[in-house]
């Protein structure tokens, strides 16, 4: 299909929660809500915007950088299941490449991981001391596309428990920077006791945030911190703690806990109007395309089904600052057979993607 060729495109189109048309048309490569002269194809169904995956890893597997094969396998892994906007959520390599690529989803970056020394995963991140991470949060954020990432916490192989990676001077140092810079700051965060420390300290974002308490959530719900659950990620927890219950039962006993309690974590912080974001985590060890999966585990977390869908589509974008379905942007679109507000689970099943314009996949 050509940037020239029109695309109609009929149904219910869900501009957002409170805005649903009838018919949509794509000229250019571009969404409008006038009827072009010229002839159009026709498409039919349900319409969202492109769907968001708010936390991956393009470029990263479970063991560090990947060749730019994978890369794109990755990326089309995402497309396919019509995740069109995706925040990296930190990554070594050098994904640049694929902003010049029409065919695959648009991609914010955080640039690389920022580590304390030996407590993060191999290859990963950039992994420092306190006293240098200023100026790597500097570095990441001219490198990224508005966002850093740092590593919140981690095992303590000393104390044999997850524990905050940052003292609260650096880290507050560290925010101001970075918003100095014009980017926002997330925080990977599994346990309890950096959370404090980090909202306090102007943090925009917490990926996991299974750490969350009755005395944390009115605090990110009072600064407006949004949190990532990526609960498809989560449901792991209790395989890696079983591979820790000999050398670190502390550990292990901690990730089984914060396991068992994730879906009222969730529904607690969603429940005090933190707002609450679709990721998966892929990359890591998780396949890429997991977005509808991940939006259903937070219906099952007790999320209503409509603010899930913005979660994973309008209400991301808006976040990110990408639009949606507006007229004249760029037309990044998923169509399903049936109405996504009856089952959350028709976001496994698209029956069409356009992306720029173009139907792929």
């Amino acid at each position: 299909m050509s940037d020239h060729t029109v695309l109609h495109v009929k149904g219910r189109v869900l501009v957002g929660p409170d805005d649903v048309r009838d018919e949509l048309w794509v000229v250019g490569g571009r969404i409008t809500y006038v009827r072009p002269a010229a002839e159009a194809a026709t498409v039919r169904g349900w319409v969202l915007p492109g769907l968001v995956d708010a936390h991956c890893h393009v470029g990263l597997d479970a063991h560090g950088a990947v060749p730019d094969g994978t890369s794109e396998k990755q990326a089309l892994r995402e497309r396919e299941a019509g995740a069109l906007l995706l925040r990296d959520a930190g990554s070594p390599s050098d994904t640049r490449w694929i902003d010049g690529r029409p065919d695959l989803p648009k991609i914010i970056r955080a640039g690389r991981h920022i580590a304390r020394t030996r407590r993060y995963i191999r290859n990963y991140a950039h992994e420092i001391e306190p006293g240098d991470l200023v100026e790597y949060v500097a570095r990441e954020a001219r490198n990224g596309d508005g966002w850093v990432k740092l590593v919140g916490d981690w095992i303590d192989r000393a104390t044999g428990d997850l524990s905050a990676c940052w003292p609260r001077g650096e880290v507050e140092a560290a925010i101001a920077e970075a918003h100095r810079l014009g980017a926002r700051v997330t925080a990977h965060c599994f346990a309890e006791d950096s959370l404090r420390d980090l909202v306090e300290a102007g943090i925009d974002c917490v990926e996991h945030a299974t750490g969350l308490t009755d005395e944390t959530v009115p605090l990110f719900a009072e600064r407006g911190v949004a949190i990532v659950p990526t609960l498809v990620n989560i449901a792991t927890f209790p395989q890696l703690a079983a591979g820790g219950d000999a050398k670190y039962p502390r550990w292990s006993a901690h990730m089984r806990r914060l396991h068992e309690r994730r879906y009222d974590t969730v529904r607690s912080a969603y429940d005090a109007g933190v707002p609450v974001y679709v990721g998966t985590d892929a990359g890591g060890s998780l396949p890429h395309g997991l977005v509808a999966q991940e939006a259903a585990e937070l219906v099952k977390a007790g999320i209503p089904v409509p603010d899930v869908l913005s979660a994973a589509s309008w209400g991301a974008r808006e976040w990110l600052g990408r639009p949606g379905l507006a007229e004249g942007a760029p037309a990044d679109l998923v169509v399903y057979a049936d109405d996504p507000r009856e089952d959350v689970r028709v976001l496994g099943a698209p029956r069409q993607v356009v992306l720029e314009g173009r139907p792929v996949g």
